[in-house]
């Protein structure tokens, strides 16, 4: 290790994300990408895009993208924020919200991030037990806190709390409670709709998942104008200007297209209950998901064995060494093609 680092660099155990390896062509299902591409409007955006203007400085409140978004979620302006991606969002959050005297409440299995953002930024944290079928222990979170975080559905098991859940997680506390909704648009139901009646929850949205755009880094936050203001003052404490002007161009014109994205998330839904069932029928356990993805343990193969027979076949797939789910597979939903080739390729191993 460096000998330059400070002591918190040499404390760190930074997110390690899904595999983008450059070696050869896979079917990549282990980084939750959407298998079809983004809106066709937004070629149109990028073409007529006028240049000249990217030798300025974009709009530091994005606003245009603000405003839709608002208007798309039924909200006023300035209760939405607008990140680089949503994992900057959440890295602002827990600057903003959850440096307390109390610990931060998060699942024991959800994003891997969040502990990393807590040893980052020094905060103080409690997991809470995922009950024996994975789902979320409502009562531990009645305890002091100095904030809630819940990925809704949750990530990686898949399964999604409904809104009398996060109510009562809400009605418990007078901490913020962050329903981080990545994978949302995959039958869960999103909290925005209780935004207006409890001004400690913010509810934190990406366009990477349903809108295809992951390669594009743009995430939201929603919420209280009181909260969107104190991440804008530490965003504007770290980067006044996080999204380029195209970038926010681009977002509009997903946004406006509500057909084709409608289109995509019931395609990738339907492709999802097909693959669940496959895996079931070649004796796989599978997680009830509400993603874009499955996790599924297989009743006598090992996961680690599985995943790299499929590796070798070219199929990516995500296997995580994380405490109960190490049996695992987390598999992203992709193409009907690419979902066969995965079946086909599983039942040569087997």
């Amino acid at each position: 290790m460096s000998q330059y680092w400070t002591d918190i660099v040499h404390q760190l155990n930074p997110y390690v994300p899904g595999e983008q390896p450059q070696d050869m062509q896979y079917i990549k299902l282990n980084t939750n990408e959407n298998p079809y591409p983004p809106s066709p409007s937004i070629l149109k955006v990028v073409e007529s895009f006028p240049i000249d203007t990217l030798r300025r400085y974009p709009d530091p409140e994005s606003t245009d993208l603000a405003n839709s978004l608002a208007s798309y979620h039924g909200l006023k302006t300035n209760q939405v924020f607008i990140g680089n991606g949503s994992d900057e969002v959440l890295a602002h959050s827990f600057q903003a919200f959850f440096k307390q005297s109390k610990p931060l409440l998060f699942p024991d299995i959800s994003y891997s991030f969040y502990p990393v953002y807590c040893g980052l930024y020094q905060i103080d944290y409690k997991t809470i037990p995922l009950d024996d079928d994975f789902c979320v222990t409502l009562e531990q979170y009645a305890q002091p806190n100095g904030g809630v975080i819940i990925p809704n559905p949750n990530a990686p098991t898949g399964i999604a709390l409904g809104l009398d859940a996060i109510e009562t997680i809400l009605k418990n506390t007078n901490s913020v409670v962050i329903i981080d909704e990545a994978y949302v648009d995959y039958d869960a139901e999103s909290a925005i709709r209780l935004i207006n009646q409890y001004p400690n929850l913010l509810v934190i949205q990406t366009f990477s998942k349903s809108r295809s755009l992951a390669g594009l880094r743009l995430g939201y936050a929603l919420g209280n104008a009181d909260l969107i203001e104190g991440l804008n003052r530490v965003k504007n404490s770290f980067n006044s200007y996080p999204i380029d002007s195209i970038a926010s161009a681009v977002a509009i014109a997903s946004i406006e297209d509500e057909a084709y994205f409608q289109q995509c998330r019931e395609q990738v839904i339907a492709s999802r209950d097909w693959l669940n069932q496959a895996l079931v029928e070649l004796a796989f356990k599978v997680l009830p998901s509400s993603s874009n993805f499955l996790l599924a343990e297989h009743q006598s193969a090992l996961a680690q064995t599985l995943y790299t027979e499929l590796r070798k076949l070219g199929i990516l797939v995500r296997h995580f060494k994380t405490k109960r789910i190490d049996n695992y597979l987390r598999i992203s939903i992709g193409t009907d093609k690419e979902c066969r080739a995965l079946i086909t390729a599983l039942k040569s191993i087997l």
